[in-house]
């Protein structure tokens, strides 16, 4: 139910949220009005017409019967049956002739003219005996056959195009109109559609550019000053002036490290002789913790350095690892930590990587669960889902939720993390998922209780 309810809401986003689905919404709505007064105008002129017709069909009838009546009385039987009914009606009421329908009927109207000079009197009628609209043209014959004044009745239905006497015609065009909004619809959906194309390719372009492959441009299929193409000229603009940007950052950023290493291993080199003096000056304690502040400082700007490297889009010549031995030898290498390391790893897991960048990756896993661990740390190898899968758990607090992308973040460090260890770069996190990037893979961190980093890597391709 709930699966069919998500359905539902993307379909009406889309139908009432999208560029597309309002268009065609908003040219539904402007063609339907259009649409409905060119309907009620044909109407009103079909109907204007079938009354004149009625109007017409019904006075020859009318001056014909006139005639007969001042001849002779006229009887039932010589009334031929036709579209046009007639009545002879007395003043008093009484039928003494009729046609068709009206045949055994009351008068179908009272309505007569009570002017000498103009003896006809005309009258819609829709509420009569005949269940429909008739027009109805009355004379009044005083001097006749019968011996008494008489009105003589001619009815001519009049074709309906509303309500229970709606004629084909309005059912047609009534038909016709919604026809016409739904191909209106479909042709407006269509064409938007077709319009859009190259926003949704510019959209594809630009959801697969990354910060280390900068050079890539969405493509500019159009000429003539077109806005589609004045949008991927610009949008390639801003991606150039982004590419330029970023590429004087990270210079600045690898030059800025790699000129400060020299300074910053010298003034180590300096301090340690002096903190390993023993003599005890009054301001060894001072050098001793420059020391720790320095050694801080070299490991910033190595990692700085990393990050430059992994960021300029060229990682090192790759090789076929098992990613199961690698874990295994990374964790044998590790000086024995504060907690125990338990392992389950599956053999011959094969992924393509440089052997030194995932190594350095495991060890800042490593190095965080055995800071933040309580009583063990887990490494475990598998597969899922067609890819290379390594965890690091600890039973430590773990990451909230809302910090679960945060620590991924440079120099991002938690309250607990400062607490634990004061000394961190707070970029350790950041270079293993920037190494996992690099080869198509991903770092995660899954919520406390516990730490849990997963990382994803794809599968060497086995026929190479």
């Amino acid at each position: 139910m709930k699966a069919g309810d998500g359905r539902l809401r993307r379909r009406l986003a889309l139908v009432f949220v999208s560029l597309r689905g309002r268009i065609t919404l908003l040219a539904l709505t402007v063609s339907a009005i259009i649409l409905l007064a060119c309907l009620f105008l044909v109407l009103a002129l079909f109907r204007q017409d079938t009354q004149s017709e009625a109007a017409r069909e019904a006075g020859r009838t009318a001056v014909r019967t006139a005639g007969e009546v001042v001849r002779a009385p006229l009887q039932e039987a010589q009334i031929p049956d036709s579209t046009v009914y007639v009545q002879v009606v007395a003043d008093d009421g009484t039928v003494l002739a009729a046609s068709g329908p009206l045949r055994g009927r009351p008068a179908i109207t009272r309505v007569r003219s009570e002017d000498p000079a103009d003896p006809r009197a005309d009258v819609t009628d829709c509420s009569n005996s005949l269940g429909s609209c008739v027009y109805i043209v009355g004379l009044r014959v005083d001097e006749n056959a019968y011996g008494r004044p008489v009105t003589v009745y001619a009815a001519a239905r009049v074709a309906g195009v509303v309500g229970e006497e709606a004629s084909p015609v309005g059912f047609r065009t009534t038909a016709v109109l919604i026809g016409v909004l739904l191909l209106i619809g479909l042709l407006t959906w269509l064409a938007v559609y077709s319009a859009l194309r190259p926003v949704r390719q510019i959209t594809k372009e630009l959801s697969d550019i990354t910060a280390s492959d900068l050079s890539r441009r969405v493509p500019v299929q159009f000429s003539g000053g077109s806005e589609l193409q004045e949008l991927a000229e610009t949008i390639n603009a801003t991606l150039a002036r982004l590419e330029e940007a970023t590429d004087r950052q990270r210079r600045f950023v690898a030059e800025a490290s790699h000129d400060l290493r020299n300074p910053i291993a010298g003034l180590l080199t300096r301090l340690e002789v002096l903190d390993s003096e023993d003599e005890d000056y009054p301001w060894k304690e001072d050098v001793h913790e420059a020391v720790g502040d320095v050694e801080r400082l070299s490991a910033i700007v190595e990692d700085l350095l990393e990050l430059a490297r992994l960021e300029s889009g060229t990682p090192p010549p790759t090789e076929r690892l098992d990613l199961g031995e690698l874990a295994a030898a990374e964790i044998a290498r590790r000086p024995l930590g504060r907690l125990p390391i338990t392992t389950d790893l599956t053999p011959n897991v094969q992924v393509d990587a440089n052997r030194l960048r995932v190594a350095r990756l495991l060890g800042n896993l490593l190095a965080n669960a055995q800071r933040h661990g309580r009583t063990r740390v887990d490494v475990t190898v598998t597969t899922e889902d067609g890819q290379a899968v390594l965890r690091v758990d600890d039973d430590g607090r773990g990451v909230p939720p809302e910090d679960t992308d945060r620590i991924f973040e440079r120099f991002a460090r938690l309250k607990e993390s400062r607490d634990l260890d004061s000394g961190g770069t707070g970029l350790g996190l950041p270079i293993a998922q920037e190494i996992a990037r690099n080869y198509g893979g991903t770092l995660t961190a899954a919520p406390s209780p516990g730490g849990h980093f997963t990382l994803r890597l794809p599968l060497a391709d086995s026929s190479r």
